[in-house]
């Protein structure tokens, strides 16, 4: 009530209306019977002009009725006053009365219904206002309970434990009969954790679909829930990206089971925001124990792997020799070996098997164990390489292959034997500068079962360099995608075959390495020199 409709009041009001506006400012005490007052001034009216009265009060869905006098059966809520209107015309009531704040500054209006006008408006406030305490309380509470349910689903860093926690803590605070959680997972939602039934295993990210799922539009709960009829859904984010969703369906009271009123769905927004927050931490653990397995993993591969490589460097006599392998990751797909023949002589090998890594290594150690045996039983020669071969391809699956060179040194005849499975050619650089190269004469070992390989012989004569490589080597990148190549590897042997073998193979890692200009390394890079030593 404006002040001056209230001055106007009391000028216009007898000594016989103080006591009814004291009665009627009295209903702003906590401990003041709203109800009796007003039908107590209602009654008054009703008196007055001889006629049945109800005090209706606007609220957020239309009028409620605060008050009434005489047997009228008054509905207790409307939509609108002209459904009052129809209402009561129905039932041929003989006067009517519509009260409610507009009231208050009719200037017609008389003192009577101003004290219920006035009334009317202090009741709704303090019915406002204790909603308002009401949901203060409840907001306390919620919020304790849905820190209370954070604490407990942040306790476990298990994503799949954690799923089905968060599901049962979020069915338990909204009473739902129903839940499911789903975690997007290349752009697809699936059902990770469901409750009390059947729920859909999943669903495309679809925009459109996620929306109506959100507002409920799609289809019915049912359609999400088998056997659900109301249904709550909101979104799992974590800083507005989508990780989830989580649905709840049939809210359970004392009535039965039914929808779920506003309040629920902001309840289960607060939750869901916690539970993508535990649920983000849940997956980057598993995603940091996973990588911890795999380093693991590495690191063992790297180990098995190094300890096939030679530890030191054969002597040879009348030869020097030398080896080095730089895998691009720590466990990686280059092999190579020196090993001392039955005849006397000795076999030299480089392998580089497809892929790098775990599987790459697992086939390096294959290569190895399989050779060493062969070779034990058998001279360096097409037989040995078609059963190696064999025994390659039905030990791998069908994506993995191995190409390789390998030579057997004469070192009474000074002839090299090689048999070249697929592999880059190797080089060999006469003293005088002259190069030859070493083709294949094969496929790669792993591709067919009964592949056919060819062999070839070389005379070496003193100041002769062999160089064998893996194509970690030539097809090492610059910036602008040029690889190194063999001419520059060429060049670098020709220029430098007379240097000691451990400055060339210094000058090859340098020349790759600076060629790359700080690329991180491609492939794994695998070399063996062997040289004929110069009369004394």
């Amino acid at each position: 009530m404006s002040p001056e409709s209230m001055s106007s009041a009391r000028r216009s009001a007898g000594s016989s209306d103080i006591s009814a506006w004291e009665k009627v400012f009295s209903l702003a005490r906590k401990e003041a019977d709203d109800r009796l007052t007003l039908e107590q001034e209602l009654k008054r009216w009703g008196q007055d002009h001889s006629a049945d009265a109800a005090l209706y009060t606007e609220f957020e869905d239309g009028f409620q009725l605060l008050s009434k006098t005489g047997a009228t059966p008054f509905p207790q809520q409307i939509q609108t006053t002209e459904e009052l209107a129809e209402e009561w015309s129905r039932l041929e009531l003989p006067q009517t009365l519509l009260l409610h704040t507009a009231n208050l500054d009719d200037p017609q209006s008389s003192t009577a219904l101003v004290l219920l006008a006035a009334g009317a408006r202090i009741s709704s406030l303090k019915r406002q206002v204790q909603e308002q305490n009401f949901q203060a309380k409840f907001r306390g509470v919620e919020l304790q309970a849905l820190y209370d349910v954070g604490l407990a689903i942040a306790s476990t860093l298990d994503l799949e434990e954690l799923c089905e926690e968060a599901l049962l803590r979020a069915v338990s605070l909204l009473d739902a009969r129903r839940g499911a959680l789903y975690l997007l997972e290349s752009g697809r939602y699936r059902l990770t954790s469901r409750f009390g039934g059947e729920a859909l295993a999943h669903f495309e990210a679809d925009p459109a679909q996620i929306t109506s799922l959100l507002d409920d539009k799609a289809n019915g709960a049912s359609a999400w829930l088998p056997g659900a009829n109301h249904l709550l859904a909101v979104p799992v984010e974590v800083e507005r990206n989508a990780r989830g969703l989580l649905v709840v369906a049939d809210k359970e009271s004392r009535h039965g089971v039914g929808p779920f009123p506003a309040t629920d769905r902001r309840t289960l927004l607060l939750f869901a925001n916690q539970a993508a927050i535990a649920i983000e931490n849940a997956k980057l653990h598993k995603l940091a124990l996973e990588k911890e397995r795999l380093e693991r993993e590495m690191e063992l591969a790297a180990e098995i792997q190094q300890q096939l490589l030679p530890k030191v460097m054969p002597t040879i006599p009348g030869y020097e020799v030398i080896g080095w392998n730089r895998p691009a990751r720590q466990a990686g797909g280059d092999y190579y070996d020196f090993q001392h023949l039955e005849n006397g002589g000795w076999g030299l090998v480089v392998g580089d098997v497809v892929g790098k890594g775990v599987p790459a290594a697992i086939l390096v150690s294959t290569l190895h164990s399989s050779l060493r045996v062969l070779l034990d039983q058998m001279e360096v020669g097409p037989a040995l390489i078609e059963r190696l071969n064999r025994h390659i391809f039905e030990s791998s699956s069908a994506n993995k292959f191995i190409t390789m060179l390998l030579a057997a040194l004469d070192t009474e005849k000074h002839t090299l034997a090689y048999l070249n499975a697929g592999h880059n050619p190797g080089l060999l650089v006469r003293a005088a500068g002259d190069i030859e190269h070493m083709t294949s004469g094969g496929l790669p070992l792993g591709l067919l079962p009964d592949g056919q390989f060819g062999s070839a012989t070389l005379d070496l004569d003193h100041g002769d360099l062999i160089c064998i490589y893996s194509d970690g080597i030539t097809e090492c990148e610059a910036p602008d995608e040029e690889e190194f190549g063999l001419e520059r590897l060429t060049d670098l042997l020709k220029k430098h075959r007379r240097q000691p073998l451990p400055e060339v193979l210094h000058l090859i890692d340098r020349a790759v390495t600076s060629f790359a200009q700080g690329l991180p390394q491609g492939d794994d890079q695998t070399v063996i020199l062997l040289r004929r030593r110069q009369p004394a």
